[in-house]
């Protein structure tokens, strides 16, 4: 165990910040460019595609090469490379490592509660605050464009997600640490500032994910067979069963469970197990390994869905410091517990065949997104705003709020320098979709719509 760290005063930590300065001037991710000799975007996914299932590859492909913001959130891996080489604050917190914008959204907390936060953490790993910044910055431009919006109307809804982390931080810096951490983000949030259409949508996200539960799941992703059993319906390639014995899942139930607090293992003890089917889930994460478990509680009404999925190294792993846990499953739970304000009770790990790293989530819990696409300008301003707030939220629970606020400061010198970094970004983006594209066209990328 790491020895704890020096206690410093306020004052003390705010300095820290402060000098972070001289390491990253804020203005230095306004002068980003990409770097002389960067590698080939297409082999950076094909080396991605080496260990993941080949028959599902193509899919992946596919689903990237959809939108110039479809093959951003594909490609992780590429983005963390290049935000690698500019200099960084140095000021570290539990990443999500993978904060674009649909990333965020809805769900239940324990005590059934909905909530605004971040909810995927399959890239989570400590680095500098700011890459989680850009990255959120560079989807919310490349989005903007893709709805529409004049160059001028994006920068502004960047500046809107830039300005809301640096107020939240330096919110959340004159908090104590009790008050830090139960802070959350409800779904009144999504309301609060919304008017006439923007509103609308908000209530219809709303509506939709308090219906997204595992009965809704098992409705739509089973079936009842002749005998009266359920089971998943085969829905090839992206649903199908694999093969999984019953011996074989229960024994990686027994591992799951073992890493579940006591309550909950007793709790997933009341359910018997049913069916596993694989599932294609996502854009970056098809081809790894994810399946689906049906669960029964009391009758055949009361359905536990779970999902499995497959965790590897994070993407920003060449960049930053390894994991302090050799199993990524773990190092993906650890980091949601981290990170936000209220996880989901079945979230736990377990070592799948092969010696794969494996993480277990219920399939939706009151899970929902927004629908991006449709937003209006001012819609997707106030969208902008609450992501970046919810990342300010995430960061301060793990990493010195005040020394982050202090390096931000009372300026909009960061928020612009951030705007213009994204601006960049997004074209450089639209020229690897194109790249992925025409490699398509080729015949040099195989793809494949599903």
């Amino acid at each position: 165990m790491d020895a704890p760290a020096p206690y410093l005063t306020v004052d003390e930590r705010a300095e820290v910040g402060r000098a972070a300065r001289r390491r990253a001037p804020r203005s230095t991710a306004g002068h980003w460019r990409p770097a002389a000799g960067r590698p080939d975007p297409l082999a950076v996914l094909r080396a991605q595609a080496e260990s993941r299932l080949p028959d599902l590859v193509p899919i992946r492909n596919g689903r990237m090469a959809a939108s110039p913001f479809a093959f951003l959130r594909g490609a992780a891996a590429v983005m963390a490379g290049d935000l690698a080489t500019a200099p960084d604050s140095g000021l570290t917190v539990q990443l999500c490592g993978d904060a674009h914008l649909v990333n965020f959204g809805l769900f239940a907390s324990p005590e059934r509660a909905l909530l605004f936060d971040l909810n995927d953490f399959d890239e989570t790993l400590p680095g500098p605050f700011e890459w989680d910044v850009q990255r959120l910055a560079a989807s919310l431009a490349v989005a903007a464009r893709e709805n529409g919006e004049s160059p001028e109307d994006a920068h502004r809804v960047v500046l809107e997600a830039v300005r809301g982390y640096r107020e939240h931080i330096r919110e959340l810096a004159g908090l104590g640490e009790l008050p830090v951490w139960y802070r959350r983000i409800d779904a009144d949030d999504l309301l609060a500032n919304s008017k006439g259409r923007p509103r609308k949508q908000a209530e219809a996200s709303i509506t939709a994910a308090r219906r997204r539960d595992s009965l809704q799941a098992a409705g739509k992703l089973t079936e009842t067979t002749a005998n009266g059993r359920r089971r998943f319906k085969d829905q090839p390639p992206l649903i199908e069963h694999v093969g999984f014995d019953t011996d074989e899942v229960h024994g990686m139930l027994a591992d799951y469970r073992a890493t579940l607090p006591e309550e909950r293992g007793r709790l997933l003890d009341r359910y018997r197990y049913v069916d596993t089917a694989r599932k294609v889930v996502g854009v970056g994460s098809v081809g790894t390994r994810c399946f689906v478990v049906l669960l029964q509680g009391r009758d055949a009404d009361d359905p536990l869905v779970l999902q499995v999925k497959e965790a590897r190294a994070s993407v920003l792993e060449p960049y930053a410091k390894p994991s302090q846990y050799a199993h990524h499953g773990q190092r993906v739970v650890a980091g949601q517990r981290l990170t936000q304000a209220a996880g989901d009770i079945f979230l736990g790990w377990m070592t799948g065949p092969g010696g794969r790293h494996f993480y277990w989530r219920q399939l939706r819990d009151m899970k929902g997104s927004a629908e991006v696409g449709r937003m209006t300008t001012r819609g997707l301003r106030a969208y902008a705003a609450l992501c970046g707030a919810a990342l300010a939220r995430a960061h301060a629970r793990s990493g010195d709020r005040i020394a982050i606020a202090a390096y931000l400061g009372r300026s909009d010198t960061f928020d612009r320098a951030i705007a213009a970094f994204a601006h960049h970004y997004a074209k450089l983006n639209t020229a690897d979709h194109a790249r992925l594209a025409a490699a398509i066209a080729s015949g040099e990328v195989q793809a494949e719509d599903a």
